[in-house]
């Protein structure tokens, strides 16, 4: 059997020694977490999306949630201190993160932005990431994700 290749998301979570395992899909292009999660037999509410948004500062922002949930835009900027946030267009995701559309993750960007993972995962003992690439998702403990990138746990998602 072939080496699995490593993400830099896998090797930052290798030397941060934090526990984790891999799933992988057949995937050529782009589809969305809900159709991943199905794709897995995932269940929604364990299965986190993450996306990249910047604010009036211009400082850029990573925030997690389920995949079938829709980010509150307000409730996102109040959870980094920015009067607003806006989603970075699909052309510059990797530009700014090192990831592309559809494998973006929170950890092993180009740069470590604050990250902000939805309320919900605080009760899970493990949930489901992008992996670092398409095709590819881990399953680790939203805690110890929080805790190896000084994320914190908000509501963002909307009612």
């Amino acid at each position: 059997m072939a080496k699995e290749l490593k993400t830099n998301a896998m090797r930052f979570l290798d030397k941060s020694k934090i526990e984790y395992t891999v799933q992988t899909y057949e995937c050529d292009e782009f589809i969305d977490g809900i159709h991943v999660a199905e794709k897995l037999n995932q269940p929604f509410d364990e299965t986190f999306k993450t996306l990249i948004a910047h604010g009036k500062s211009g400082t850029y922002y990573c925030f997690l949630l389920p995949v079938a949930m829709e980010l509150d835009l307000k409730k996102a900027a109040k959870s980094v201190g920015e009067k607003s946030v806006e989603l970075l267009h699909v052309k510059d995701i990797t530009k700014v993160t090192g990831y592309v559309r559809g494998g973006c993750t929170p950890i092993g960007m180009k740069k470590q932005f604050m990250t902000v993972i939805h309320n919900s995962a605080e009760n899970l003992d493990l949930f489901y990431i992008s992996g670092g690439r398409i095709g590819t998702q881990i399953k680790l403990s939203p805690k110890k994700l929080a805790e190896a990138i000084r994320g914190k746990f908000c509501d963002l998602i909307m009612r």
